[in-house]
């Protein structure tokens, strides 16, 4: 099963509001365990930056608006993310910038299925603390690097964190099993045909069983009916 973890950063909190995309990151997941395939990509807003957004991601509009634009990225974004399920830590946000920046450009929103790790979390432990920062710390996960928010820092962060609150897997248990089961069938397939055992009794068997049968007094196969 192909999942995509999906982040962005942005120039604000409303895209009613002008904000806009200025980051968007990928990392796919199969069967829940990454892959190692990505796609990472700085978006020019075509605006300012505000002083509180650059406090979060620190990304400026001089280092911006030597980027592509959403729409010179959205074919290439769009192949990745195909109609695979997108994990995203409070989708509301994220899927709003999303269709926004699809809306502006004419393009049809998202349609993929969507599992958001915010609600997760929340159903998960009620009452506790569910931002990604928290999940982190609660599962153990290294936040050395993330010293900023950073969508693919905070994709990668994401796909540990998933991968706990669905109850956790072992790196590699795959490989394992299917190395084993590979192992089992080529051992079978190798080994050496042997002709069928003869099932008939011998004359020695037979008139053993004869003297046998011949001690049973009334037996119940002779029994009338």
């Amino acid at each position: 099963m192909r999942e995509i973890v999906l982040d962005t950063e942005t120039t604000g909190l409303d895209p009613s509001d002008g904000h806009r995309i200025v980051e968007i990151a990928c990392v796919e997941l199969f069967n829940h365990m990454p892959t190692g395939k990505f796609l990472h990509k700085y978006c020019n807003p075509e605006r300012d930056m505000p002083e509180e957004a650059f406090a979060v991601h620190g990304l400026s509009a001089d280092f911006l608006s030597g980027h592509p634009t959403f729409e010179m990225h959205v074919d290439e974004f769009l192949a990745f993310v195909a109609e695979d399920r997108l994990i995203i830590h409070n989708a509301e946000f994220d899927l709003k910038f999303l269709n926004a920046e699809l809306r502006r450009i004419g393009r049809p929103i998202l349609a993929c299925p969507y599992e958001d790790t915010l609600t997760l979390a929340r159903r998960r432990f009620p009452g506790a603390q569910a931002s990604l920062d928290a999940l982190c710390r609660r599962f153990e996960i290294d936040l050395s690097n993330r010293t900023k928010h950073g969508a693919h820092v905070d994709c990668e962060l994401l796909a540990a964190v998933y991968l706990e609150l669905i109850g956790g897997r072992q790196p590699g248990l795959d490989f394992v099993v299917d190395a084993a089961l590979a192992a089992a069938t080529r051992i079978a397939m190798e080994r050496p045909l042997r002709e069928a055992r003869p099932h008939a009794p011998t004359e020695a068997e037979a008139a053993a069983h004869a003297a046998l049968l011949a001690t049973i007094k009334q037996p119940l196969w002779l029994a009338e009916g």
